[in-house]
């Protein structure tokens, strides 16, 4: 009886003695181990679908292969020495030292449009290049060649000559509303093709500073410098606008950027493929916003349309009869807002064409017809 006892407490303290190396060394190999996890975590199953409610994938995808780079360089002059435009340093050395050529790069995007190679991006990201090249994301590059620009809206069209060119598909950007979903494709601080995402702020948006003729979708889509002529699209991946600036005091985003509406930007580069350049309206005044301080003086109930602070003399309103003090209410019947919504107005006119004005002077609303003449080209 005590031999198999001593048999016993043998067995039980080897089977115990590898219990303990076991748990302790290869405890994933004990039948209630956890296999290895410190903690039970649930895991979602395998994405099967690119259909997700919260991904904007699909659009991303469409939209991307259209927005390309755009390096840009041309030749500037540079001082030899740093006290070169000291006139004191001048009057003493005279023109021994003399100024040295440089090439100077930047960057920016672009967005392809046309299957035939056509580009739309901003004026400013090509003023002035004497040399631009185009990177497609599929890694082609290409020369392009400046169609046209115009620096009223900061609008340029490029073209280049590949085939295959991925052209993107063009949004309904006039039937765009506040809070609606925004992708913001571009090339930022040149680290790459990037996507941001964002709203739409506001509509409309004008007397920036940006350019003459402003009417930009602001987003708050993040765009930073070399975003510029970049693609703003809608969650189909449809173009809805051309990324054109920020509001910024530190030169990164500050969530409020500007986008030219594409329906306006069409417009543009249908004019400067087919001629050249873009012919506006103009009837010779200079203008103003109303105030609540000058509807007051006027004696007017509310500061509504655009007061004519001067008339270019034998100019088209001249002609017409418009005078300094009258207030622009109406162009054939669309309600003039303010100063700026009057010059986008009369630059969508054709010059020749005869239009009816809707003007209060005396406190009377008046019709006055008007033969649009041509906007003078801006220096």
């Amino acid at each position: 009886m005590r031999r198999l006892w001593i048999i016993f407490a043998q067995t039980v303290t080897m089977l115990l003695a590898i219990f303990f190396v076991v748990s302790t060394l290869r405890p994933e190999l004990l039948p209630w181990s956890p296999r290895g996890t410190l903690v039970t975590i649930k895991e979602a199953a395998p994405v099967t679908s690119t259909l997700r409610p919260d991904s904007f994938y699909d659009a991303a995808k469409i939209a991307m292969p259209s927005v390309v780079n755009i390096f840009t360089s041309k030749e500037v002059t540079e001082p030899s020495h740093p006290l070169m435009n000291d006139p004191m340093f001048q009057r003493f050395f005279g023109d021994r030292f003399e100024s040295r050529p440089r090439r100077s790069t930047s960057l920016g995007s672009g967005v392809i449009v046309s299957p035939e190679g056509y580009i739309l991006t901003n004026h400013h990201v090509v003023e002035a290049a004497d040399e631009v090249e185009i990177a497609l994301l599929d890694g082609r590059k290409a020369s392009a060649r400046v169609i046209g620009s115009d620096p009223e809206t900061d609008v340029a069209v490029l073209k280049i000559n590949l085939k295959d060119l991925p052209a993107i598909t063009f949004g309904q950007s006039d039937q765009a509303k506040v809070g609606d979903i925004v992708l913001a494709v571009g090339n930022p601080f040149g680290v790459g093709q990037t996507v941001t995402m964002g709203i739409i702020g506001a509509l409309g948006r004008s007397q920036v500073g940006i350019s003459t003729f402003e009417n930009f979708i602001q987003t708050d889509a993040a765009i930073n410098p070399g975003n510029s002529g970049g693609a703003l699209t809608d969650t189909s991946g449809n173009l809805i606008g051309i990324n054109t600036a920020i509001y910024s005091r530190t030169g990164g985003s500050l969530g409020i950027g500007f986008a030219i509406p594409v329906h306006i930007a069409q417009q543009i580069m249908e004019q400067i493929i087919q001629s050249g350049s873009v012919t506006r309206g103009w009837l010779g005044v200079s203008m103003q916003d109303m105030t609540q301080e000058l509807a007051e003086s006027f004696k007017l109930t509310s500061p509504t349309g655009a007061l004519i602070a001067g008339v270019l003399k034998d100019g088209p309103a001249d002609q017409a009869g418009v005078k300094p003090g009258d207030i622009l209410i109406a162009v054939e019947d669309k309600a003039v807002k303010n100063s700026a919504d009057l010059l986008n107005l009369v630059a969508a006119l054709l010059p020749g064409e005869t239009i009816s004005l809707a003007i209060i002077r005396n406190k009377k609303e008046m019709p006055i017809q008007v033969k649009v003449g041509k906007r003078p080209k801006q220096l």
